[in-house]
């Protein structure tokens, strides 16, 4: 009989330990995350491994199909604290690096305590495992696949939550449509978004195709929305969304009406001219004035000609879809017989 066939009910993908996993690992490591790879086998059987992003490949190279893998973070260098740890009774597993980078460990109960002390004496660093699985708490576990890359071992990991995650995340796509509940907002502007127990975010310039000052303009904590999914990150493990995607982007239709004179209202003065909103609407989009636009002398200062609030007759001179840039003129409009 196969040491890989014990099987575990259990509903759900087993996530296999292949290019994503070890992307992700190797993620985890450099942020400091991940420090040790437990490599377990049917009947506990397990062989430990300090992770670095020097040493990753060599590990991989090295670990056996269908080996079930446990990714934990790093052991606690103060060993004699550790070693205080141990409960007053039960069965607990023991991790420790010697001195020599080995890493090993060891179930005992409290008849054992005195062994082993003696044995993790002069150890690098320890860490006290309880055997109980809802104590355990390793970041994230996988089936290693046999040579050909198909995940055949019946044996299953217990799912961490970032495994959850991680089977949530392999059933999304780019471009799909997405409803999910508004959790917060933070202040950096980014809004996070819980779309069935996995929190996306949006980016400040995917809420809307119009200016937001601020994403509380234009949603709240507690609100329903739907958006379109621009990219699920496997080694990051995270989702963009974008809500201005399900909605008709304004800016063509000034493409329309290039030439057109209309007024607006300055919003705002720059060395370079003045931004004029020129639809009435408080998100209305903007456009340019270029200073020698604005007035017949070149060398005014755009702050004396006009101020914040004035309402100021233009005319749409281009407008670039791309760069979402509109260029106006106050001069031509008034050639143009504006008032």
């Amino acid at each position: 009989m196969s040491p890989y066939e014990a099987d575990f009910d259990e509903s759900g993908p087993q996530r296999p330990a292949d290019e994503d996993f070890w992307a992700r690992l190797r993620w985890s490591i450099a942020i400091q995350q991940a420090a040790i790879l437990e490599e377990g086998y049917v009947g506990n059987a397990s062989r430990w491994h300090r992770l670095t992003e020097n040493t990753l490949d060599a590990i991989r190279a090295r670990i056996t199909p269908r080996a079930r893998l446990t990714v934990w973070p790093d052991l606690s260098a103060d060993v004699a604290a550790v070693l205080a740890m141990l409960p007053d009774e039960g069965l607990v597993e023991l991790v420790w690096e010697a001195e020599n980078g080995e890493i090993t460990s060891a179930i005992v109960d409290e008849t054992g305590y005195g062994a082993l002390a003696t044995r993790v004496a002069g150890a690098r660093a320890a860490a006290v495992l309880p055997l109980d699985v809802d104590s355990r708490h390793p970041l994230f576990t996988a089936v290693m696949p046999d040579s050909d890359g198909v995940l055949r071992a019946r044996w299953r990991t217990e799912r961490t939550p970032d495994d959850r995650d991680w089977a949530f995340l392999r059933t999304l796509r780019r471009g799909q449509i997405v409803t999910g509940v508004v959790t917060e907002i933070a202040d950096f502007g980014v809004t996070f978004v819980d779309i069935g127990g996995f929190t996306a975010m949006i980016n400040v310039p995917e809420l809307s195709w119009r200016r937001v000052d601020h994403p509380s303009d234009v949603v709240t904590v507690g609100q329903e929305i739907s958006a379109e999914i621009l990219d699920v990150d496997m080694v990051r493990e995270r989702v963009s969304l974008s809500l201005k995607a399900l909605q008709a982007d304004p800016m063509p239709q000034f493409v329309q009406r290039v030439g057109q004179v209309v007024t607006g209202v300055v919003t705002k003065r720059v060395p370079f001219g003045a931004f004029v909103r020129i639809e009435e609407r408080k998100d209305g989009i903007e456009g340019l004035v270029p200073h020698t636009e604005l007035s017949e002398d070149p060398a005014a200062d755009p702050e004396e000609v006009v101020r914040v609030g004035d309402s100021l007759v233009v005319r749409i001179l281009d407008v670039d879809p791309t760069r979402r840039r509109i260029t106006l003129s106050h001069l031509r409009a008034l050639a143009q017989g504006g008032p």
